[in-house]
């Protein structure tokens, strides 16, 4: 029997009225004032329906009362229990004794996960927000109790996407693993103030291990997280981070403060300063960092990255940029740069120069008669603690000529470079002054030809892209001149088309050389996109080598360089590869290689393989892998073998088990660290979807080991896909 619609309306998103209807076995009462209904009743009024074996609707205050195999639903949310109160008006009330569904909500690119339990009572409290007491709380699918949450009192705002826990205990397979007297978790990926999960983990250095955070959101701009990490070897650590972000300015403190290692008998801290400024023309930074001594990172992270820094920089910088001479632009900076440089006694190292002050000038001017015009300026004072001081001043005009076609080009350039320094605490024999000034021609040029091909059917557009750079300048001597901030540059593709064969200021090479080089690409006919590019390219010396870094350095008597090839693509369906080549013509072997493959069928089935060597130096080895191996399990690896060295740079494994709606992964960590040494590390953790973390996060680590790396709850963009063209 249906009811017509009751003299009381409801409204919805929009402020439209909504009618209350009421269908049942038997109905009774009328509609202005009180409607009783049994029988197979239901009432629905917009997106909320009542079902229950008896229910009553009081029109003044608009509230149902409901009992017998009570049933509500709320925008896909549904309980049932064997009573209910309900004010439409407000969308409070409360359900007794209920089991409940929350329909799936997405959270950041993680799949979309709803949640279910079971609880004494349920409160109402509004759309979307609900209070739970002595409930049960899960991720996972009816039948499925992988995980699950045993909670005193439970808050759920999804309007907030907040949830509060107190007397919380976590199970894992019916096994109860962890108790959180307090315990509040974000419903998506916004932030809430409050006690985070606990980690825990273990290292050689550090013994078990177990961290505490809290996190306060101070403002949708500015948060700070404090941890205390309790380190059974070293004793109590306590860490801070804070962050904010402004309209023109944003940046993060972080630190670190260990009162008394129990190892050392010593204080140890860190602290790490980042602050960025940007207002229209001016800009400017702030980098400063700072540890309490040499082995701070070796004794106190698992991250390589960390344990291999040897230079801290501390550096502050302020700039300016506007326009000048019509469509021209310069900008000025000013910085002020110190180091601290912790040493290896194994393999101790020279502190670099501090830059205290660095002025630098660029201004450039395009199109000035079919001419651009470059200015770069520079004046530094150097400072060290043991070592000759000086002040360097840099000035460099040049112009160049643009010639540009659809299909060539060609750019002469040619500009004056002078240098001149002050020096104090020079060596005998060195004057206090000292000049440099040359002349720098250079040509650049190229052209490109394309046409049309297939490949296993699938239409492309070949390149071919010759390129050629004729650079000269003059002999001067620089043997005078101290080394404050240069050194020997990287021969690499990229370095061959420099004026320089040096980076730093303090010594520019004597040339008379061609290098040339072609390119070939497969571009996708239908979008452009590059499918592979191969390289090759050589230079030509036309005069033998005179300036040298040191005045004892070999000087280069050959007339032409290694070879330079590079080597980019996919070789097979799901196989991409790349590869680096320097190749000695003269001994008939390769000075430089690397080769890279990864074979990545689907996701989270990544296979990588590489080998890296250098002359007399590198010779590594590199294999990652993330593989599904059966019963929901994965594997993750990593071996970086250092067959010069006899030893593994960095050795990784782990196993990492899906449950549906949760996670679970074990990592085994190994690598090197100071001169000799080598550092372990465990993570274990368990991630409850939708829910938390729980454990020593190793996604970080996973991330950097195994490049292709996927989470196994992530939800993959398509955007992300990799188009193999070859397939």
């Amino acid at each position: 029997m249906l009811l017509a619609p009751v003299a009381t309306r409801a409204a919805d998103d929009r402020g439209t009225k909504l009618p209350v209807e009421v269908t049942a076995d038997r109905i009774e009462g009328t509609n202005d004032k009180e409607v009783t209904a049994s029988g197979k009743a239901e009432l629905r009024r917009g997106d909320v329906s009542i079902g229950a074996d008896e229910l009553r609707f009081t029109n003044e205050n608009e509230e149902v009362t409901a009992k017998g195999n009570v049933r509500i639903e709320r925008r896909g949310d549904v309980m049932t229990g064997p009573s209910l109160r309900y004010r439409m008006p407000d969308a409070t009330g409360a359900i007794e004794k209920p089991d409940y569904s929350l329909a799936p909500r997405q959270r950041n690119n993680s799949a979309p996960t709803g949640a279910r339990g079971s609880a004494a009572e349920i409160e109402l409290q509004g759309e979307d927000r609900y209070h739970l007491v002595d409930a049960t709380f899960t991720t996972c699918k009816p039948d499925n109790n992988g995980w699950y949450a045993q909670v005193g009192e439970l808050d759920l705002d999804y309007t907030r996407q907040v949830g509060v826990a107190r007397n919380a205990t976590i199970h894992l397979l019916d096994t109860p693993i962890l108790y959180l007297p307090y315990l509040t978790f974000a419903l998506n990926n916004e932030r809430k103030s409050g006690v985070l999960p606990p980690s825990f983990g273990s290292s050689d250095k550090s013994g078990p291990e177990f961290t505490v955070p809290y996190y306060f959101n101070l403002a949708p701009n500015r948060d700070l997280t404090m941890a205390a990490r309790y380190m059974e070897k070293r004793g109590l650590q306590l860490n801070g981070q804070f962050r904010y972000l402004e309209k023109n300015f944003g940046g993060e403190l972080r630190f670190e403060e260990l009162p008394d290692d129990r190892v050392l008998r010593t204080n140890r801290s860190a602290l790490t300063v980042n602050h960025t400024y940007a207002d229209g023309k001016m800009f400017g930074s702030l980098n400063i960092n700072k540890v309490s001594d040499n082995n701070y990172f070796r004794d106190l992270t698992s991250r390589i990255n960390l344990t291999s820094q040897t230079n801290l920089s501390r550096e502050g910088l302020v700039g300016y940029s506007d326009s000048w001479w019509g469509t021209g632009v310069y900008t000025t900076t000013a910085r002020v740069q110190q180091f601290q440089t912790l040493q290896d006694p194994n393999a101790p190292v020279l502190p670099p120069y501090g830059r205290a002050p660095q002025l630098a000038l660029s201004a450039v001017r395009q199109d000035v008669g079919g001419l651009d015009l470059n200015v770069a300026g520079e004046y530094v004072d150097f400072s060290h603690p043991t070592q000759i001081l000086g002040r360097r001043t840099t000035f460099y005009p040049s112009v160049t000529m643009p010639l540009l076609s659809p299909g060539w080009f060609v750019t002469p350039k040619l500009g004056l470079h002078s240098t001149r320094y002050g020096l104090e605490r020079e060596p005998v024999g060195t004057a206090p002054t000292a000049s440099r000034t040359l002349p720098i021609f250079s040509l650049d040029s190229g052209m490109t030809f394309e046409r049309r091909t297939s490949v296993n059917s699938n239409d492309f557009v070949q390149t071919l892209e010759p390129r050629a750079y004729y650079l000269r300048i003059p002999y001067k001597n620089q043997n005078q001149i101290p080394l404050f901030d240069t050194a020997l540059a990287d021969f690499n593709y990229a370095q061959i088309f420099s004026e320089n064969s040096f980076v730093g200021g303090d010594r520019i090479n004597d040339a008379n050389q061609l290098t040339v080089a072609m390119t070939s690409r497969l571009l996708a006919a239908s979008s452009g996109q590059e499918a592979v590019k191969a390289t090759i390219g050589q230079r030509y010396y036309f005069k033998d080598q005179q300036v040298t870094l040191n005045p004892g350095d070999t000087q280069r008597v050959n007339h032409s360089s290694n070879w330079l090839a590079v080597l980019s693509g996919p070789i097979a369906p799901k196989w991409t590869a790349e590869s680096a080549l320097e190749y000695n013509a003269r001994d008939r072997s390769a000075d430089r290689m690397t080769v890279s493959a990864r074979y990545k069928p689907e996701q989270f089935k990544v296979l990588n393989l590489s080998y890296r060597y250098l002359r007399d130096q590198i010779g590594q080895v590199d294999l990652s892998a993330q593989w599904p191996l059966g019963a929901k399990f994965s594997g993750v690896a990593r071996y970086n073998f250092s067959y010069r060295d006899g030893r593994a740079v960095e050795a990784l494994g782990g196993l990492e088990y899906d449950g549906d709606c949760w996670v679970g992964r074990f990592v085994a960590q190994r690598f090197a660290t100071a001169a000799g040494q080598t550092t372990n590390a465990v993570f274990l953790q368990v991630e409850l979807n939708g829910f938390s973390r729980i454990g020593t996060n190793p996604l970080e680590t996973l991330k950097r080991n195994i490049p292709g790396y996927s989470r196994l709850n992530q939800v993959m963009p398509s955007a992300n896909q990799t188009t193999d063209f070859f397939d």
